[in-house]
């Protein structure tokens, strides 16, 4: 099975309580992380994967060992493979350092990294699958999975926002639980919930 994140931002210790940009409620960043890896694997098999659209942490210290090694634990704690696509807070010295310290699970490695962006085919859809939403224009059975702007949502029904923080998980027939990857079916609703929004406004 595939899922599909972004934004999780663990240990992004500003984002707790109350804030104009991703509030989230918290009182430490240890409990935020474990609440995100408790949801994670609640519906993640370890034989599953996970596509990361970025920004997986925000940490750092110096030397920025200390901060890889804790982004690195937090990660290991997370069931699946993770396809990594670089965010603008994902800095190459973390990629590095997790590349380094790459292990087999599942045949595979534990982490793959992306710098820009991956394309796979799921239920006759292409996924373009960046950081950073892109401006397709007008496309047939293609859809923009992305990160990067938290709680908003692009004016564009192409554009599916798969962030921690997205609104348009709205368009589930359910409440997901705070840091749960999104599930095929949930990108299939996420996808028919906001085409249908958009007829409405026509």
């Amino acid at each position: 099975m595939k899922f599909f994140t972004a934004d999780t931002h663990f240990f992004h210790k500003d984002l707790l309580g109350d804030n104009d940009f991703a509030p989230r409620p918290f009182a430490t960043v240890e409990i935020m992380n474990q609440t995100i890896v408790q949801n994670w694997n609640a519906r993640v098999k370890p034989t599953d994967t996970v596509y990361h659209l970025g920004d997986i942490a925000l940490y750092f210290t110096r030397p920025a060992k200390l901060s890889n090694e804790a982004v690195f634990e937090v990660l290991k704690a997370l069931n699946g493979n993770l396809v990594l696509i670089k965010g603008n807070h994902d800095s190459r010295d973390l990629f590095k350092y997790l590349a380094n310290r790459n292990f087999v699970i599942n045949g595979k490695p534990k982490f793959e990294f992306h710098d820009v962006g991956v394309i796979i085919k799921l239920n006759h859809r292409q996924l373009y699958m960046t950081h950073y939403p892109m401006m397709m224009g007008i496309v047939k059975q293609i859809i923009n999975l992305h990160g990067h702007i938290h709680h908003y949502s692009v004016n564009i029904k192409e554009n599916i926002n798969v962030g921690v923080d997205t609104p348009e998980k709205d368009y589930l027939n359910y409440k997901i639980p705070f840091g749960a990857p999104f599930s095929e079916s949930d990108i299939e609703q996420m996808i028919e919930g906001k085409r249908t929004d958009f007829a409405k406004r026509g």
